[in-house]
């Protein structure tokens, strides 16, 4: 039977004053690859700002999905900067390597929306809070 074959997974919702954050993929599903790591949401709310950490060994991808924000970017040992304009509207996806910090500004009157992989399951130790 179809029902028993399908699987519906409970996931838990993190909102505090910035916005929330949701995992959609955690990489420990049943019938999922071993080498999977994890696919979240994140929102931010007008005037916050997202992230602000590094991460010694996992890597991200991140996509805006709604309203538009400002990914500023630092590599912690070069302390080379960048800045990208991350929108629905010029839909990009940014590479972050690990060492490399990272926070979201919201540039807009209203929320936006991140789409984010990670190649390694969250672990504490691996986020390092950073000021950039």
């Amino acid at each position: 039977m179809l029902q028993d074959r399908i699987k519906i997974i409970p996931r838990h919702l993190v909102e505090d004053e910035r916005g929330w954050f949701l995992k959609v993929i955690t990489g420990t599903e049943e019938n999922i690859p071993s080498h999977t790591g994890e696919v979240y949401l994140t929102m931010g709310t007008k005037g916050q700002a997202k992230g602000g950490h590094y991460h010694p060994k996992a890597v991200e991808w991140f996509t805006v999905i709604e309203g538009k924000a400002m990914l500023k970017l630092e590599d912690v040992e070069t302390h080379e900067k960048m800045e990208v304009v991350m929108s629905l509207e010029n839909p990009i996806s940014v590479f972050v390597p690990n060492n490399v910090a990272h926070i979201f500004e919201n540039l807009s009157d209203s929320n936006f929306i991140v789409l984010a992989y990670t190649d390694l399951a969250y672990n504490p130790s691996d986020t390092i809070i950073y000021q950039l």
